[in-house]
């Protein structure tokens, strides 16, 4: 395993293990609520239509996802290998969206420059652009906890470290009820609450709140 970034000495080692996702959802974020240590899956290979490369946000008719389009060969590949494909015009077209969605936001003005950014920097594979996107995003909540990575895909896990690897699935949600209870907070558009939106959705909503929502929501806390 590979660090990445420090953490508190003081801290209890509590460790995940768990794959990247794009700009990922609330629920991602509980359900690493007491580790200090994330080690992110880089052995694994892409699987279609997950959250690596998709997220959701509350625009004004409702969720609506948001998807790096990729370029790789037919096949297995890594997640590593896997390139963003930037002659289609997606990041532009994430950026107005997200502008449209949360440009009235409470908290919109303080952190729109650093997702900004960051996804200006055109990063050329998807795993690095999530990597910066994750680091980025656990700054905002002031989780302070070491990054990992994998050095091979094990089946199973050392003891002491949660398996945490495709619980949160966009094919399947049921396993999320074990790890998330969503708390509702106040979004710019709808009446109705929609639940565990990405992570941008609760922070440029809540600002500096975010953390205690996220803490809340994780379940058995």
């Amino acid at each position: 395993m590979l660090t990445s970034s420090g953490s508190s000495s003081n801290a209890l080692l509590l460790t995940a293990l768990i794959e990247v996702h794009y700009l990922p959802s609330v629920s991602y974020f509980s359900a690493l609520q007491g580790c200090s240590i994330i080690v992110l899956e880089r052995n694994e290979n892409f699987p279609k239509q997950t959250y690596r490369n998709r997220c959701q946000i509350v625009a004004a008719k409702g969720p609506q996802n948001l998807i790096v389009p990729v370029t790789m060969k037919p096949g297995k590949v890594l997640i590593t290998d896997v390139r963003i494909d930037y002659s289609q015009k997606w990041l532009n077209n994430h950026w107005r969206t997200i502008q449209s969605a949360y440009g009235k936001a409470p908290f919109f003005e303080y952190y729109r420059d650093d997702l900004h950014d960051t996804l200006m920097k055109k990063s050329a594979f998807l795993y690095d652009l999530n990597l910066e996107l994750l680091s980025m995003c656990l700054k905002w909540l002031k989780q302070d906890v070491t990054i990992m990575e994998s050095l091979a895909y094990d089946k199973t896990v050392e003891k002491g470290t949660a398996d945490l690897r495709s619980m949160i699935n966009a094919k399947n949600m049921a396993d999320l009820k074990f790890i998330f209870q969503p708390v509702p907070y106040t979004q710019v558009f709808g009446n109705a609450f929609a639940a565990n939106a990405s992570i941008i959705d609760l922070i440029f909503c809540e600002g500096p709140g975010a953390a205690r929502i996220v803490q809340n929501s994780k379940v058995g806390d």
